[in-house]
């Protein structure tokens, strides 16, 4: 499979390490201020494109992409206010695009923990819910796409919650919020954990990231599920076909 990155930090350059271990070709590598190479015959000639960038530059990295008809699985979180404006490209004008905010089968396994608890403890209101979320200090979303999707979880389970905010731009202790703390230290790839506590105990479930090779191997499956594909996916369907 022809595949295009677009970024090429340490995300991209790990990626592209798991992508030739498959038998891949990287056919394209789309950096910083490179936008000319969205319409070379490179770009063009990739099956997929898998863009890791920033919340800044991802929506005109979709747009440039499907304007050369290329699909998109992208990681970037951050940008999602604009969501609609891609889901639309995919049901009106028949992109593909596969939106993740996790590519770890980790972390989409620790999301399905993460539901459970969640059902059972909305029968249980002694226990309150918080958050915590650790990344390198180069990520430049707070809290990080995960903690968001774990969050939302968390909240369309437990009927006494009914939003979020970061712990340190809550203005009052409003017991219908779920407090979420962010850490940004040295090179931590990801580390998020949801906590229960009532007067008695604690229960805590963490999913703590070694390396970004399971982020970059989930995104070369993803990518390798949305060949041929036409639409808007997500981890949910490529799960359902492993």
């Amino acid at each position: 499979m022809n595949i295009a990155l677009i970024g090429y930090g340490k995300m991209g350059q790990e990626i592209e390490k798991v992508a030739l271990e498959r038998g891949h070709k990287i056919v394209c590598i789309v950096d910083i201020d490179e936008n000319d190479k969205f319409h070379s015959p490179e770009f063009k000639s990739a099956d997929v494109a898998i863009e890791f960038t920033t919340p800044k530059s991802a929506l005109n990295n979709y747009r440039k992409a499907f304007e050369s008809n290329v699909p998109v699985v992208s990681g970037t979180t951050g940008w999602l206010e604009d969501i609609d404006e891609i889901k639309n490209e995919c049901n009106s004008n028949g992109k593909t695009f596969f939106y993740a905010s996790n590519f770890s089968l980790g972390v989409n396994l620790f999301f399905a923990v993460n539901k459970y608890l969640s059902k059972l403890m909305n029968q249980f209101p002694t226990y309150d819910v918080a958050m915590e979320e650790t990344h390198h200090i180069h990520k430049l979303d707070a809290p990080s796409g995960t903690a968001i999707t774990l969050v939302e979880d968390i909240i369309a389970n437990i009927e006494r919650k009914n939003g979020w905010a970061l712990y340190n731009d809550m203005v009052e202790n409003k017991s219908d919020i779920i407090k979420i703390k962010d850490y940004r230290e040295g090179e931590v790839p990801g580390i998020h954990t949801v906590i229960y506590e009532s007067e008695v105990d604690s229960i805590k479930i963490t999913h703590d990231a070694k390396s970004r090779r399971g982020f970059a191997l989930g995104a070369v499956l993803a990518a390798e599920f949305t060949k041929d594909k036409q639409g808007f996916l997500g981890m949910q369907d490529l799960l359902g076909n492993l």
